[in-house]
């Protein structure tokens, strides 16, 4: 299994690092993503990363996990990508895990993938949730989906996730070696 953390200009910089950095310490598979025509992507506060590949020279899987970080522009231009839309959608119908944060969430609202869910986002963006119950949790996980509140709940959302693909007893660990507890 592949954990894929797809970067879009304008990405919340510490809801892609805080996830990448959390789920490698866990010795997840972990690739990031850049959704541009070049590897490097700025964050939404000018930080430059180089991501580990291109979305057009990616091959995914059946196992894959799907995580979209926030912000506000990095939500717009995932949202707007043709070919992320597809996988989430091929994702979500076959009841694969998916994992958003702040305000992309709302990427995963517009595709319907939410319906019927409990969710949480980044306060404004909630009418974008079609059909999701909107939760009063930082981090919430429904089913194949786990969406986070905004860049403060970063490491809480990034251990929901280890928890959910390692256990519990795993995700405990790399919090207490990051001294989260």
């Amino acid at each position: 299994m592949k954990v894929f953390i797809f970067l879009a200009n304008g990405f919340e910089e510490i809801e892609a690092i805080a996830p990448i950095d959390i789920l490698r310490r866990a010795e997840l598979d972990v690739v990031t993503v850049s959704i541009s025509a070049s590897k490097t992507v700025e964050g939404a506060h000018g930080v430059k990363v180089e991501a580990d590949q291109l979305f057009t020279e990616t091959t995914f899987g059946e196992n894959d996990y799907y995580i979209l970080p926030g912000g506000y522009d990095g939500m717009l231009n995932l949202s707007a990508h043709e070919g992320v839309n597809e996988l989430l959608k091929k994702q979500h119908a076959a009841g694969k895990k998916l994992a958003a944060i702040c305000a992309s969430p709302s990427v995963l609202g517009k595709l319907g993938i939410l319906q019927g869910k409990e969710a949480i986002c980044y306060p404004g963006f909630e009418e974008n949730l079609t059909g999701a119950t909107i939760s009063e949790s930082s981090v919430v996980e429904d089913g194949n989906v786990i969406t986070g509140k905004g860049p403060g709940v970063a490491i809480q959302f990034a251990l929901k996730i280890v928890e959910t693909l390692k256990g519990k007893e795993i995700a405990d660990q790399v919090a207490n070696g990051l001294m989260f507890n």
